[in-house]
């Protein structure tokens, strides 16, 4: 069944002075659910419900206000996290700012076609009135703050998630699968030397009554979707229809193992993905839309399935915590999850050798943009530290969250680490930094598997400097 998730206005966090600070945690039994919130999303995990909300005021969203509420499934008792911000001083509820004004202002600037707006509350010292627009463009979305009172640009910032580079169709790419660094992509040419690379696969979870590639977890928009109605998709990379073939095999062999460790609402829908429109090297998630893009630049990012799992990465987390990776810290975390689970999802077909070790991400993607060898868009077994070789950026900071989890794997094994991964993220806050994700990470591994367990996801967590 198709379910597709609403928009998340909690998600929208102002810059500078307009960031407030989240409330704690508190654990007690069933306690009653304040009045102003407006209920976002209820998921299930191994170990309980996860339930968020959106915090109201007079009616309208609080931008960066929200609470949840964890149920354990084997005592019923309820942990809350309250992220409710203060609202004060709000001189007016009626916008001085019309909305088409608004709009316009937006349009003029992106280039783009406002598919949302409304009236929120951003919270600070003195509250203010504002409009929150969120913009399409061919990079993605853009959401704009825009002060309703005078129309100045509060915040402006592009949703899209992205990976630099491109690339999946083969299993898991070329490079591994021959164990050769020196292929290029020669201008999409189907040559003679990658042709053993390619691998027949069963695509399953299609659905019966269409032609195209949609199904229960992955779903074909691109423009030129190919079709079939004996459902035979046989294509080479020369052929657009190739890119889009293992875009949803590669998405839903992801779902389908995240049903296997037992989990059963973690991005349960058909994701929405594109392989075709976009030609620059790089590919990025879109929350607002809840869609994957890939770019065409290079190595068609679509041909290299580390790539789409580092994006279907970001799908996940979406899901589990509505609005997550607005900071840089929670952003970073984003991007080590989206490399740990390529590297992850490699382990089930690739080889780990010293021409193309499994901690080496998309080698085949980054075959256009890098000289060493071998060649990656970044590795999971780096040596950087928190907080000291911190960039504030999001790709060079996620190597420290994505070497910790390359090690809570290698100690606890690749099934209970994910078992343990994924069910920490339900309890992560939108905007969590790597200390707080690493404890929620541990007590989770005691609870799932006891106290050796957490000893050594903690040990990892150690190791990188992150407790």
């Amino acid at each position: 069944m198709m379910r597709r998730r609403g928009y998340r206005w909690l998600a929208a966090m102002t810059a500078g002075t307009l960031i407030a600070t989240m409330a704690g945690t508190s654990a007690h039994a069933a306690p009653a659910v304040p009045d102003g919130l407006r209920q976002l999303q209820v998921r299930e995990s191994l170990t309980g419900t996860h339930t968020w909300y959106q915090q109201l005021y007079h009616g309208l969203p609080v931008l960066g206000g929200w609470y949840a509420t964890h149920t354990d499934s084997a005592t019923g008792a309820v942990t809350v996290q309250d992220g409710r911000l203060d609202v004060r001083g709000l001189a007016t509820e009626t916008p001085a700012v019309a909305p088409d004004h608004a709009r316009a202002s937006v349009t003029g600037r992106t280039g783009g076609q406002v598919a949302r707006s409304e009236l929120v509350i951003v919270p600070g010292a003195t509250a203010k009135l504002a409009w929150l627009l969120a913009t399409r463009t061919g990079r993605g979305t853009v959401r704009t703050v825009l002060d309703a009172g005078t129309g100045a640009t509060l915040q402006e910032k592009n949703l899209a998630r992205e990976a630099t580079g491109s690339g999946t169709v083969f299993d898991p790419n070329p490079v591994v699968r021959l164990q050769n660094e020196s292929l290029t992509d020669r201008d999409d040419a189907d040559y003679p030397a990658l042709r053993a690379a390619y691998r027949e696969v069963t695509l399953t979870h299609l659905d019966a009554h269409k032609t195209t590639l949609q199904g229960d977890f992955a779903n074909n928009i691109s423009a030129d979707a190919v079709r079939s109605p004996r459902r035979v998709y046989d294509y080479n990379r020369s052929q657009a229809g190739f890119e889009q073939v293992m875009g949803y095999h590669s998405i839903t062999s992801a779902q389908e193992y995240i049903r296997q460790l037992g989990f059963r609402d973690v991005n349960n829908e058909p994701q929405d993905y594109q392989t075709t429109g976009f030609t620059d090297d790089n590919s990025f998630y879109d929350p607002d839309v809840d869609g994957i893009t890939f770019g065409t630049g290079g190595v068609d990012d679509a041909e290299d399935n580390e790539v789409i799992w580092h994006e279907y990465g970001h799908a996940i987390q979406d899901d589990q915590i509505p609005g997550f990776g607005e900071e840089i810290e929670a952003g970073s975390i984003g991007e080590g999850f989206g490399d740990y689970w390529a590297f992850t999802m490699s382990q089930a077909t690739s080889p780990d050798t010293k021409r193309t070790p499994l901690a080496c991400i998309a080698d085949w993607d980054s075959t256009s943009y890098t000289d060493d060898q071998p060649h990656c868009l970044r590795r999971v077994d780096g040596t950087k530290m928190y907080p000291a070789d911190l960039e504030g950026e999001v790709h060079a900071d996620g190597e420290i969250w994505s070497r910790a989890l390359f090690d809570i794997n290698g100690a606890l094994g690749r099934t209970k680490a994910n078992r343990v991964i994924l069910e920490a993220q339900f309890r992560f806050d939108p905007n969590t930094t790597m200390p707080a994700a690493a404890k929620a990470t541990v007590n989770t591994a005691r609870v799932l598997y006891g106290n050796a367990a957490a000893d050594k996801v903690r040990a990892a967590f150690h190791a990188r400097g992150i407790l």
